[in-house]
């Protein structure tokens, strides 16, 4: 099972339709993402794809202009991406099993990133993705700033896999400021392992994420993943 969430607007993207319905290679961000999970090798039988309501038929709209579209339900999501998520999981079937949590705006994870997350989910209940920083990082304090060790850090992406009950647990309880991604909602309740990311699955944020896009697409063989 999967949840691809994708509540944009638009508005760091700075362009006139929500980013997850902008063209890459001529086809909306989203829907390489939903091609991307929907892979048969992956197994994955049921998707649901989590939209603001004002865009659903909008979303409809752009499956009938652009397709094959892989099965998948949408569902309406909320006012903010727990919301959503929580949701997306409402929608699923009420059976025992494994459940990725993906933003839509990232179209570039493999399938292999994917079966890894799947794979940590299955021995550990919770994994997702995560890659080391590149950059050096410091901590801001009062009287200025102080170097991180990054070999301790880790930048989180997506694909997050948890077994279902699991997450439906962690989202029975109330949204707190402090969650950020899936990995936090569930911190409570079981110990999130690892594994390794891929610095091309890259959110799509900003102009320069969908030029970046756009170049990684156009990587010998990458492309015709998904189309």
């Amino acid at each position: 099972m999967a949840i691809l969430v994708a509540g944009g607007t638009g508005s760091r993207m700075g362009a006139a339709v929500p980013k997850q319905f902008l063209l890459l290679r001529g086809v909306p961000v989203l829907l390489h993402t939903l091609r991307r999970f929907a892979e048969p090798a992956l197994q994955i039988t049921d998707i649901v794809v989590v939209l603001p309501a004002e865009q659903l038929d909008v979303w409809q709209a752009l499956c009938a202009a652009y397709g094959p579209v892989p099965p998948h339900r949408t569902v309406a999501g909320g006012a903010t991406r727990w919301a959503s998520v929580r949701a997306g999981l409402a929608a699923l079937p009420q059976a025992a099993g494994l459940v990725a949590v993906h933003d839509g705006v990232r179209p570039l994870a493999s399938a292999a990133l994917i079966e890894r997350t799947y794979a940590g989910a299955a021995t550990h209940a919770a994994a997702a993705a995560a890659v080391l920083p590149k950059d050096s990082v410091r901590t801001l304090a009062q009287h200025g700033s102080a170097p991180l060790n990054r070999s301790r850090l880790r930048l989180m992406q997506t694909p997050q896999t948890f077994e279902i009950d699991l997450l439906r647990r962690a989202y029975a309880g109330p949204e707190l400021s402090t969650f950020t991604d899936d990995a936090t909602v569930v911190d409570d309740l079981c110990r999130v392992a690892l594994v390794e990311g891929e610095y091309r699955n890259i959110k799509i944020t900003t102009p320069e994420d969908l030029l970046l896009a756009e170049a990684i697409f156009s990587m010998s063989g990458f492309g015709k993943m998904s189309e």
